[in-house]
């Protein structure tokens, strides 16, 4: 800290209007303990020599640069150069840039596609090139909260056609009060639908085999998501699916 036995010095609002800042921040840096007052004139009036203005201006440096006061305070003497606090905040901003820039690019991916925001980049892409059904869509949205990436993406490159299929049509327009007969046959219909056969060749072990938190997790997540996405006719369909085989 400094202080200065001149008494031809600065006056506070002088010293702010120098150094480009307000009376506020210099009384707030007294307050801190960043910046020493000044020996006062006769008349009572504080006196700022050179050092408080070098002072002051340091701070206010290290603050654009992005330190807080309480890290400026806490370099104390060693603030005309203080690298490695310096450094540190270089290595903060360079994690920060990164990150914008990868929001950045997939901003650009979003405003470009029309996709949504709730979803991953990719598998986003996939959803709305698909045209999903609302209930798939939002299924979708589970599924990528409980997969691997990599099973993701494979999820996402299923959905290649998925929505167009005949019998993925008239499974999404069934009604809730179908006859089991109707049921039946759309099921068997289902196993062999091109959507379903592909599905099953990208997941042989399932879908949920790798999932990071566990297959067990993951099925049941997906499983609450199924009963209030889909009404009672479509979920007894995919009952059926699974016991004869799908």
């Amino acid at each position: 800290m400094v202080s200065t036995g001149c008494v031809l010095g600065w006056s506070t609002r002088q010293l702010a209007e120098l150094a480009g800042t307000t009376l506020r921040t210099i009384r707030h840096y007294h307050d801190v303990g960043l910046l020493a007052e000044p020996q006062r004139r006769a008349n009572g009036y504080k006196s700022y020599g050179v050092p408080h203005l070098v002072r002051v201006l340091r701070i206010k440096r290290l603050t654009d640069l992005g330190l807080s006061l309480a890290q400026i305070g806490e370099l104390g003497e060693a603030d005309e150069h203080p690298e490695e606090a310096l450094r540190a905040l270089d290595a903060e901003l360079a994690g920060t840039i990164e990150r914008l820039q990868r929001v950045r690019a997939e901003l650009g991916v979003i405003l470009r596609q029309a996709a949504p925001t709730d979803l991953p980049p990719g598998l986003a892409k996939a959803v709305v090139d698909a045209e999903l059904s609302p209930a798939d869509r939002s299924f979708a949205v589970v599924l990528a909260q409980v997969l691997a990436p990599a099973t993701l993406a494979r999820y996402a490159e299923s959905l290649h056609g998925y929505a167009q299929d005949p019998v993925i049509v008239e499974f999404d327009g069934l009604a809730a009060d179908a006859d089991e007969e109707t049921r039946q046959d759309l099921a068997e219909r289902m196993r062999g639908a091109p959507a379903v056969l592909r599905m099953r060749a990208l997941f042989p072990q399932g879908v949920y085999a790798d999932a990071p938190r566990g297959e067990a997790y993951a099925m049941e997540t997906a499983g609450r998501a199924l009963v209030e996405l889909y009404n009672a006719a479509q979920i007894d369909v995919l009952v059926r699916m699974k016991r004869g085989g799908g």
